[in-house]
């Protein structure tokens, strides 16, 4: 959860307005908790599944405009 911990920091730090974190094996347990973090931050979490494969790159955005 480092990677994604970095990018929420990133993200509610306004260092970015959106970061992608690719290719991440990531099962649905650790999505909500990755959510929840994220809320807790200000920022949005959401998995981008791709069809073919377990891996799901996870869109960090902010929530603020």
């Amino acid at each position: 959860m480092g990677l994604i911990r970095e990018a929420i920091e990133l993200v509610a730090s306004g260092g970015s307005r959106r970061v992608v974190v690719a290719g991440i094996a990531f099962g649905d347990a650790l999505l909500d908790p990755a959510r929840r973090l994220g809320l807790e931050s200000g920022v949005r979490v959401l998995a981008l599944r791709r069809d073919d494969s377990p891996r799901v790159d996870l869109s960090v955005e902010s929530i603020h405009e």
